[in-house]
């Protein structure tokens, strides 16, 4: 089985102990670290954005993983590298399938991962072009923008999709799932072929982080 990469995702954290949070992640397992940036725009909800990920980048080890859900991702994109992210990933729904290339490409000038998102009610076959041609594939398994949200099983089909065809021209690319995933969810999306588990509200605020991290990794 691939070794299973887990994403706490901020959105989740108690931000008025931020670097104890922090601490406690790396200490926990977690190689990654997901950052939800919302605009009040592409979804209906504020988070946060440059200033924060600038400010918490370099307090920790792990890979900050930037899921940007915004629009004009070709102008904010390349400002959240500047910040700090290792791997932006962005909307196929925030552009037109004419720029799709373009803001991989952007990002890729600046030495940085890139990443495809697609929500719930898109379907796979409008970004396998794309796969090819970037580090992570994000299947949304809720709909974006609250955490807390209730898994949906369609991400599953799309799961399996996508890792039957970036096995059967031998790609390197990432399937990572976001949304309602705990140990039930994330079992069922490893099953079907994912290597990142977004968790938010499973992992955070309980005293057990660590063993939840290790579940989720299947460990």
């Amino acid at each position: 089985m691939n070794k299973i990469i887990v994403s706490p995702s901020l959105l989740s954290a108690d931000f008025s102990k931020i670097q104890q949070e922090l601490d406690l992640l790396e200490k926990s397992g977690a190689e990654w670290l997901h950052f939800d940036v919302m605009d009040g725009h592409f979804v209906p909800n504020i988070s946060f954005g440059l200033p924060v990920l600038k400010s918490l980048a370099h307090k920790h080890h792990m890979l900050n993983d930037v899921h940007i859900m915004i629009s004009n991702p070709l102008f904010y994109a390349p400002k959240f590298v500047d910040a700090g992210a290792n791997l932006v990933t962005f909307h196929y729904e925030a552009v037109k399938n004419s720029e799709v290339l373009k803001v991989i490409e952007t990002i890729k000038e600046k030495k940085c991962k890139v990443g495809l998102s697609i929500k719930p009610k898109t379907s796979v076959e409008k970004i396998i072009p794309f796969l090819d041609k970037i580090d992570v594939v994000l299947v949304m398994s809720v709909e974006p923008g609250f955490g807390g949200q209730a898994f949906m099983d369609i991400a599953l089909e799309k799961i399996s999709k996508l890792r039957k065809y970036i096995d059967q021209y031998h790609l390197s690319t990432l399937i990572e799932v976001d949304g309602g995933i705990n140990q039930e969810t994330g079992k069922k999306c490893v099953e079907v072929g994912a290597n990142v588990l977004v968790a938010g509200s499973y992992l955070f605020g309980h005293e057990n982080l660590s063993s939840r991290i290790n579940i989720l990794k299947g460990i």
